[in-house]
């Protein structure tokens, strides 16, 4: 297969807002040892872009300085020591960076087939967020059937993909989020309770129910004490971003008496093995159910990647209700 020399990316110019995004051509890259090219097809925005974008999360070393932390595409050429994937195949793939692009280099092991009858407009959704959600809610929050689950922002790519995933396997879910179409979108993927955030208080109604064991929560600031408050005794904290700050006064009294745990996590600073460990668990407990069409990922929007910057001000308005995509070819 004959490869151009240079691809259409979305350069960070400057930190600042989504104009500073601006189209740029750049030299193609090449597959280093264990590694894939992808040309790409699709690709997921995420908040850890527009933080990258705003200077506010620095990629890792070694990795590209574009963003964009998912795709979907056609592996065109592999690495010396790559046997699964071979050029042709279809692929979704967990990005060290540098996703708005026409091609993307990553590790091999951290991509996943196209599940039975998704396009790829839909796979390029699952990465960022299955490896988010299987990770801190599953293997580092330990949920379990019959349990009762809280994800704050529901209707965000990781609410959404986590509604699905606690519902399926067996636990009670409880969602938060700031309006009524919001909540019924919520309520739509498998939330027993989707709450409205402007309107009720987290807090009163998991105490009502016995408190919650397992809380995912994105939000931070003020959120931590009430989400203290709102756990069951023994119950376990995810704390995987802070929209509202990272800094709080809580009274760890309570984690005692009550042997609360609070743990969290981020994912992109992670070794390659452990996210290639995550994308095996994934392809193992999660892709047949994505097979079986029993889950899938929810699409509000789609932008051309040349519109990244329209994508990032509308992902930062909060008026989204699951995931947005950049329409790379």
């Amino acid at each position: 297969m004959s490869l151009p020399e240079t691809m259409r990316v979305i350069e960070i110019t400057e930190p600042g807002g989504p104009e500073v995004l601006k189209p740029a051509e750049r030299p193609l890259p090449r597959p280093g040892h264990g590694e894939i090219l992808i040309r790409n097809a699709w690709v997921g925005v995420n908040r850890p872009d527009a933080l990258q974008r705003a200077g506010l999360y620095k990629a890792p070393p070694q990795a590209s300085d574009l963003p964009g932390l998912e795709s979907a595409g056609e592996v065109v050429a592999v690495g010396p020591g790559v046997a699964r994937w071979k050029p042709g195949d279809l692929v979704c793939a967990l990005l060290p960076g540098g996703g708005y692009a026409g091609y993307v280099t990553t590790p091999a092991a951290h991509a996943l087939p196209v599940p039975a009858g998704m396009d790829l407009r839909m796979a390029a959704c699952l990465p960022e967020t299955f490896f988010t959600t299987w990770s801190n809610v599953f293997e580092r929050g330990g949920l379990r059937a019959g349990e009762i689950f809280l994800v704050h922002g529901g209707s965000s790519g990781i609410g959404t993909t986590a509604i699905q995933l606690a519902n399926a396997f067996g636990a009670r879910v409880f969602a938060t989020a700031g309006s009524p179409e919001k909540c019924a979108a919520c309520a739509r993927l498998g939330a027993e309770r989707a709450i409205n955030y402007r309107e009720e208080d987290f807090v009163e109604i998991l105490q009502a129910e016995g408190g919650a064991d397992l809380i995912l929560d994105m939000v931070g600031g003020d959120y931590l004490p009430r989400n203290v408050k709102a756990l069951a005794d023994e119950g376990r904290l995810v704390q995987i971003a802070f929209l509202k700050g990272s800094k709080v006064e809580l009274n760890f009294a309570q984690v005692m008496m009550r042997r609360l745990t609070i743990t969290g996590s981020t994912l992109r600073p992670q070794s390659d093995l452990a996210k290639a460990r995550i994308a095996e668990a994934l392809g193992s407990q999660v892709w047949p159910l994505l097979d079986a069409g029993r889950i899938a990922p929810v699409i509000d929007s789609e932008f051309p990647l040349e519109e990244a910057a329209a994508a990032h001000a509308h992902m930062e308005s909060s008026g989204h209700i699951g995931k947005i995509v950049l329409k790379v070819s």
